[in-house]
């Protein structure tokens, strides 16, 4: 009877050994995948952003170069660029506090829940 309670309790220490190497084995490769997931996010997202930069500086130089024609003279056409960029500088300067630092918040939050919503789903899946 002593000798089954002990090979029990043997059983059951290595089942907690194995339970625990488990959960650590779990744990890092949980840990390495939502890594990979946040590299490859900041990958796209930086290759995304150069994108726009250049298409937005290519369009700006078309702009410049294209009210340089019509005006006559380069430093009209580029004058005028900087004019509407420093518009568009006051306007954000005067909005940012109202409406764009609110926008982007509530951006950054709505995605963070997005993502954890799919995680959940991806490990209910995964059960």
């Amino acid at each position: 009877m002593q000798e089954n309670k002990e090979k029990d309790l043997e059983e059951l220490v290595g089942d907690a050994k194995e339970y625990v190497n488990t959960r650590l084995e779990y744990t890092r490769l949980y840990l390495i995948e939502r890594g990979s997931k946040m590299f490859a996010d900041v990958v796209t997202n930086a290759a995304v952003a150069i994108c726009f930069l250049l298409a937005f500086l290519f369009g700006t130089f078309t702009l410049a170069l294209f009210l340089s024609d019509v005006l006559g003279s380069y430093t009209r056409g580029f004058g005028c660029v900087a004019l509407i960029y420093l518009l568009l500088a006051l306007i954000v300067y005067f909005a940012k506090e109202k409406y764009i630092e609110k926008a982007i918040i509530n951006f950054t939050i709505r995605r963070y829940f997005n993502k954890l919503a799919d995680k959940e789903e991806e490990d209910e899946e995964k059960i």
